[in-house]
């Protein structure tokens, strides 16, 4: 049985819950192609995502040639099939935003995966991520293509339901994936009661490199760690808004801030406007080796989210034993339960977060290494990816051969 994953832009370094979930598929025996609608343009550290790349086909790679004849086939071969996802395209193309052209993009990269699909034998779609790469996905089926499923991560589907035909995707996907209990209440908003059973919670995981592992010692450094894209929904301007309301008090710390993004400038310059340039250090993307030991060097993650899913990062850390510090949106509080595997915040108030940075800083090591180790537990048991996996491959095997 093959499967094609369907995303964006793969592979990028904050999808490392993607690759994982692929890897996991393969062990089970499912031959998995790798398809992104455009190529990465992000640096790829990380050798696993070096690996990724090779392995994943660009649809805009093909060039405009090849989607012009791709466009022809499918108008002259099924011609039926093409004015009805032409006419599917025109109307999600209407609440988007967007326009109509971007739409007949889609609709061109649909035609496009409509000959890889049936070339590689593909016998089911999944999407991640229900925007434009879902978008893809179903105007395929509707030419004739597999059929397709989707994992809805948020925020974005939850900011921008109407825009996005989040419920036009649901009710004609075979089944759609919500990564926690909270993503799942999103989208039984958008379609009837008799669509909410193909609504499933897989949970996004972490591996073998981080489960299972012993902790290590926790450092006599105060160090803090924030990992992920330097971006306005991540809350790193609030973070170093927190970090110098810490310096005023005079409490000593470290805060490494890793990863990269759109907000980087802004972020640099506020690090020198609050005179925080010893305390505080961007320190660009690293591969999972890197997040590994930048965890295990640090004595607690903080992650002051505007908006989310639920972060991996924060089952990263967890299971390396690392308590920490979130904003208590969307599926966080999942995990960070205050003074078990961490401390919940109110988004937005960097009042509270250096309150919570500074306790955490001074907690002890006992009870540090205590919350890091119900921490690691909790996501043994509900973030595995293997475990994951193979509930994922159980709903594969599930809609493969079912009549559309």
């Amino acid at each position: 049985m093959t499967i094609a994953y369907l995303v964006n832009q793969y592979p990028q370094p904050s999808h490392t819950f993607i690759r994982r979930e692929i890897r996991e598929l393969e062990k089970l025996g499912l031959q998995i192609r790798r398809y992104t609608l455009r190529k990465s343009t992000s640096r790829l550290s990380d050798p696993d995502d070096q690996a990724e790349h090779l392995q994943t086909r660009a649809v805009l790679s093909s060039g405009a040639g090849a989607m012009i004849i791709a466009v022809l086939s499918a108008l002259f071969t099924r011609p039926g099939a093409f004015f009805s996802s032409l006419a599917l395209a025109r109307r999600i193309a209407k609440p988007s935003g967007r326009g109509l052209l971007i739409h007949l993009i889609y609709l061109a990269e649909a035609c496009v995966l409509l000959g890889w699909t049936k070339r590689d034998n593909i016998a089911h779609v999944h999407a991640h991520f229900g925007t434009n790469s879902t978008a893809v996905a179903m105007l395929l089926s509707a030419l004739g293509g597999p059929g397709y499923s989707f994992t809805s991560h948020g925020p974005e589907e939850f900011d921008m339901p109407v825009s996005l035909s989040l419920g036009e995707k649901i009710r004609r996907s075979a089944f759609t994936v919500a990564i926690s209990g909270f993503g799942r209440s999103q989208l039984y908003r958008w379609v009837g009661h008799e669509h909410w059973d193909k609504i499933k919670i897989v949970r996004c995981g972490v591996d073998a490199g981080f489960l299972g592992q012993l902790p290590a010692p926790l450092p006599a450094t105060r160090r803090l760690v924030n990992i992920g894209r330097l971006s306005e929904q991540k809350g790193q301007l609030l973070l170093v808004e927190a970090a110098s309301i810490l310096q005023k008090r005079g409490v000593d710390f470290q805060l490494d801030i890793i990863g990269d993004g759109e907000l980087r400038p802004q972020i640099e310059s506020m690090i020198a406007r609050h005179q925080l340039q010893s305390q505080v250090h961007l320190l660009g993307f690293k591969s999972g080796a890197e997040v590994r030991l930048a965890l295990d060097e640090s004595r607690v993650m903080v992650l002051p989210s505007f908006a989310e899913g639920l972060p991996v990062v924060i089952m990263e850390s967890l299971s390396r034993h690392r308590p920490v510090i979130a904003t208590a949106v969307a599926g966080i509080p999942d995990l960070i339960r205050t003074n078990e595997t961490g401390w919940l915040i109110s988004a937005g108030d960097e009042n509270q977060l250096a309150d919570a940075m500074e306790r955490a800083i001074n907690t002890d090591d006992a009870t540090l290494a205590a919350m890091g180790a119900a921490g690691a537990r909790l996501v043994a048991q509900n973030h595995n990816a293997a475990t994951e996996a193979a509930g994922l491959a159980e709903l594969f095997n599930a809609v493969i051969g079912r009549p559309r």
